[in-house]
């Protein structure tokens, strides 16, 4: 489909190992040396993750340590860092720079939804984003999107040209009306486009499937949940690559274990994903996936996908270090959930759509109980 790639999992770089507030560049070292030794070679980034610290440990750890043939590297601009026409490709040749490469194999334009594919309009970024293709400094052109179908179907019937889609595809948010993954894959497959899965675990959340739903997947075997979520996601046609954000070498080498020779769901693992997933929806767990869009406009620096977690973790698993997390962690120096004074930021920023200041006073009247 595309030149060099070599297998389905890619390595999504918005949370690597962390030491003292850095990356960790030893442990990074390893994982990215036993992802290429596995015949995997896709790497995936964007200026904004870890505060400029993906693009930098990856020109460190991979960059200059591996010859350019041996990786395919991605990277998106983000609307965060353009407001003018002007100001697109001075950003887009500091990325270049940042990461010490002279091109990207993929670079995306970011978390499209409707509001943002607007400013990429007016700024002219997609044209933009086309004639660096035609100088060889992007070698394939995409979109990641965070909207309705309707929405990616407008895009792509205005700009063709696009090569490929990033969507927030998993077995919970399959057919979600939020998120709407069926719809959009759909889309995608109407136009022809191969997708990328972003959150195929959702945030991690299907790592740790509650109690109730264990059950199904230990029946089947001794594979860790997140193999059924990854695998669920990597056997619909058309899945060009999914994306998993690896933090350590325990999951790399896990995901390595089930993706090296993939196979796609049999029928009773289908079965059993099915029963996880009515499991976990009876469980009316906030559909979190701290991706922290949420919280760059914050004016109250409330630490909004922890605060959800701890209700989470006190709601569905019954953990009751909930309150001490809420407290003495995630509130001693950010904002508490009654801080909110309901802007509405963080609702316009959240790609899951969540009635985020509803929320907020729900995990205001657990946590902050007047004695």
């Amino acid at each position: 489909m595309f030149e060099n790639v070599h297998k389905k999992l890619g390595f999504g770089c918005m949370r690597l190992p962390m030491k003292g507030g850095e990356v960790d560049y030893d442990e990074f070292n390893k994982m990215i040396d036993t992802f290429i030794a596995n015949g995997f070679n896709y790497f995936d980034t964007a200026h904004g993750y870890l505060q400029g610290k993906s693009e930098t440990a990856l020109r460190d750890c991979l960059v200059k340590r591996y010859p350019r043939e041996q990786y395919i590297l991605t990277n998106k601009l983000t609307n965060f860092y353009f407001k003018t026409e002007k100001e697109v490709r001075p950003f887009f040749e500091s990325q270049l720079k940042i990461c010490g490469v002279d091109y990207f194999d993929f670079y995306l334009m970011h978390a499209q939804s409707e509001q943002n594919y607007a400013q990429f309009k007016r700024c002219r970024a997609y044209e933009q984003a086309l004639e660096l293709k035609a100088e060889g400094k992007i070698k394939h052109f995409g979109i990641s999107f965070h909207d309705t179908a309707e929405v990616l179907d407008k895009i792509l019937t205005e700009y063709p040209q696009i090569e490929v889609v990033q969507i927030q595809f998993n077995y919970v948010d399959y057919d979600d009306p939020a998120v709407q993954s069926k719809k959009c894959y759909e889309v995608c497959r109407k136009h022809g486009k191969p997708v990328i899965v972003m959150e195929p675990v959702k945030g991690g959340s299907l790592v740790r499937v509650p109690e109730g739903a264990k059950k199904y997947f230990e029946a089947l075997g001794n594979m860790s949940a997140a193999s059924y979520a990854i695998r669920f996601a990597a056997g619909f046609e058309g899945i060009f690559m999914v994306l998993s954000g690896m933090s350590d070498l325990g999951q790399m080498n896990d995901n390595i274990s089930y993706m090296k020779d993939f196979a796609p769901l049999s029928e009773k693992e289908m079965q059993a994903v099915q029963n996880v997933c009515n499991a976990i929806k009876s469980q009316n767990a906030i559909a979190c996936t701290a991706c922290r869009y949420c919280t760059d406009g914050c004016p109250k620096k409330i630490s909004i996908p922890d605060l959800f977690a701890c209700l989470n973790a006190k709601n569905i698993h019954h953990d009751w270090n909930a309150d001490y997390y809420y407290n003495e962690v995630h509130t001693k120096t950010n904002g508490k959930a009654s801080a909110c004074i309901a802007c509405g930021k963080c609702e316009s920023a959240c790609p899951q759509h969540l009635p985020i200041r509803k929320l907020l006073k729900d995990v205001a009247a657990e946590f902050e109980k007047k004695a």
